[in-house]
């Protein structure tokens, strides 16, 4: 579920404004997955933008705390969401530790890196959400060592039905502050896309696999 409808609208501008998000239904990108897609995200770059930061971090925070209340930890996963976990630990005044996708293969082969108690408390800071796959491997990872982790908080999901059936199956609650649907609407109202982009937008999130 999105945070609220005002930030929802509010991060897609952001996002449009700076360039995180870019939508070219005629001149689509490629996943690494291999899927064609009219649409690329690239959260990091909103970290180069103070007030798009600012306010991303600000979000971030109220909406841990009001979904989940005050955590003992909040953990990021790497490597997009390091940075917008870290500015929501701090603004929280809380620990904060990072998840990697798999344990190191040298030194102490950790895949938490920070340090954990068990039973602690935990929510989840996340860039993006696609499918969810990478995303829960970090609650999984976070579980196994006794953590109670909350739900996860991130900036943005294209709300694929395979992402919603994951996150149910997991058994984690997910908050982002926008998503693909809020996304066209604001991209609609600012002119920033054509009707006719906007039928190959609605028509590619049907069936991105397909598309």
């Amino acid at each position: 579920m999105i945070f609220n409808k005002d930030t929802a609208k509010k991060t897609a501008e952001f996002l449009l404004q700076i360039k995180a998000i870019k939508l070219q239904p005629n001149n689509p990108f490629t996943w690494a997955s291999g899927w064609k897609s009219p649409i690329y995200c690239d959260n990091r770059i909103t970290l180069s933008h103070h007030s798009t930061r600012t306010y991303i971090r600000e979000q971030l925070a109220h909406a841990v705390t009001n979904n989940f209340g005050q955590p003992d930890v909040i953990a990021g996963v790497a490597t997009g969401a390091i940075s917008h976990g870290i500015l929501v630990a701090q603004e929280l005044g809380l620990p904060f530790v990072y998840v990697r996708p798999e344990p190191k293969t040298h030194g102490r082969k950790n895949q938490i890196e920070g340090h954990l108690e068990n039973g602690q408390t935990v929510v989840v800071i996340e860039d993006l959400i696609s499918t969810g796959g990478s995303s829960l491997k970090a609650v999984k990872a976070l579980e196994k060592v006794g953590c109670n982790v909350k739900g996860m908080v991130a900036i943005f999901t294209y709300g694929f039905d395979i992402s919603v059936e994951n996150f149910k199956n997991a058994k984690c609650d997910l908050v982002t502050l926008s998503n693909y649907e809020n996304l066209i609407e604001q991209a609609m109202d600012i002119g920033y896309v054509s009707n006719k982009e906007v039928d190959a937008l609605k028509k590619w999130r049907t069936a991105p696999d397909k598309w």
